[in-house]
Formats: C-alpha cells, structure tokens, sequence
C-alpha cells in the first residue's frame, strides 16, 4: 500500500542568504497559523557559496549550475515536495534544474505576474533586476504574453545605481543599497511605470530598510512566491495529503 508523503517546501537558497531568509520571513507571516503546527513545513538549503549568478552571465567566473543541482539533489533527499528558489536570476537555470528534480519546482515569475494581474490592471510595469534577469527575458516575455506593457532600466542606471546596491545588500549595508536602488525605482517612474516589480528579490530588503514610499506601487516577487506556496499547501490540506499526526506537538 502506497503511503501519500506529506507536503515539504523545499527552498534553495544562498542566494543571497539574506533574500532567503527574508522570503522564510514572508512565508511565515503570510500564513494564516494560530500555533506552530499549522505553519508551512519546509527545508532549506541556504549555501551561499554557489557561483556568482551576476559575474556568470556576464562572461565572468564559473557556472552556478551545478551547485545549485547539488542543492536540487539535496532538497529531494530531504523529501521536498515542492522546491522554489528566492532568486529572480536563478530562474535562467529553471529548465535543467527543473529536469532533474523529482519534486516539481514552482516559478517565481509565474507566482509574480499572477500577484500583478490580481492586485490591479497595469498600464505599464517598470522591472527592476539584474542584468542577466534582463538579459534573459524571464520577465519580458511572459509579461508581453499577457499583454502587459513594460519599461526597463538603461544601462546607466544599471551600472550607476543598481549593481553598486544589489552588492550592497550583499554586504549589510542596507541604507546605502536602499538609497541606490530607489534611484532605479525612481527613474522607471520618470519613464512611465504605473507599477515597479522588485524582480531581484535583494531589492525589497532594501527598500524596506529606508522604509522607501515607492514600496506601495511595488509588486514583491518574494510574498507572490510565499502566496504560491500557500495554495500549494492549502490545496494538499484539502486533498487530505498533509497527515496531523505528522505535524503534531510532541
């Protein structure tokens, strides 16, 4: 007799580690728990030491790719269920990582772009990330798709503002990488954004630490990815996959 596996989140992190405790953070008060028992059950591989993603795409260092299988393997060893990944960049790997997990991977661009069109209708999305993020076109192509207009950063801005202040958050310093990557925010006003996506999610810890205004036009990739895996875990709940016993207090 097949036993059905109660659902584990797995989140593979390190990327920054900061971002990733900082989604753990959004997840946990994202759910609606009365006591320990109800929250979300999840594990989590936070090894920073994965390749620069940033210097990579950019024809610099080594591949991130296989330390983030090894930590795709690890996840699946452990019992995840699920596996996302608090990192907009990372998501350029999705397919291979994807192909060679076992538990199914949820999308953290999908996740954002469903949080946008409920939140309210667009006239046009300003992107802030990173350059591989935008190179890539994760966000570009599914918001075309929608039929969602967008503007992005210009390469100034990029170099000026907002790789000196995704590294900053890398390093601490938060007021000073909050201050650099409003500017970024700032400038996608100037240039028509109804509405920002914080698509490298190292830019809403920042934000939040100079407690920017333009937080409230803000769509954060990080609490769309909690929400998803909320449903995730709601839809087992009522599918009778998540088993009480299991959770229960000792």
């Amino acid at each position: 007799m097949s036993l059905t596996r109660t659902p584990l989140v797995g989140v593979l992190g390190g990327m920054g580690p900061l971002a990733t405790v900082d989604f753990l953070h959004k997840l946990i008060l994202a759910t609606p728990a009365g006591r320990d028992q109800e929250h979300v059950p999840t594990v989590v591989w936070n090894v920073p030491q994965i390749p620069d993603r940033q210097h990579y795409l950019a024809g610099h260092g080594d591949s991130p790719l296989p330390a983030m299988l090894e930590g795709i393997e690890r996840l699946n060893e452990a019992g995840a269920t699920r596996i996302v990944i608090p990192c907009n960049t990372a998501h350029h790997w999705f397919d291979e990582l994807a192909a060679a997990s076992t538990a199914p991977l949820i999308h953290i661009v999908d996740a954002t772009l469903d949080a946008l069109e409920r939140d309210a209708a667009s006239e046009c999305v300003g992107i802030i990330a990173t350059r591989g993020t935008l190179q890539s076109g994760l966000y570009q192509q599914r918001l075309a798709a929608r039929g969602i207009s967008y503007v992005l950063p210009d390469e100034p801005a990029l170099d000026r503002w907002f790789t000196p202040g995704c590294y900053a958050v890398k390093r601490n310093a938060l007021p000073l990488a909050g201050n650099l990557l409003e500017q970024v925010a700032e400038a996608l006003v100037g240039q028509g954004a109804t509405r920002l996506i914080l698509a490298c999610t190292e830019v809403p810890v920042a934000l939040a630490a100079i407690n920017s205004p333009l937080q409230a036009v803000s769509i954060d990739p990080a609490v769309a990815l909690a929400k998803a895996v909320l449903a995730y875990w709601n839809h087992a709940q009522a599918a009778g996959a998540v088993q009480p016993t299991a959770l229960a207090a000792p």
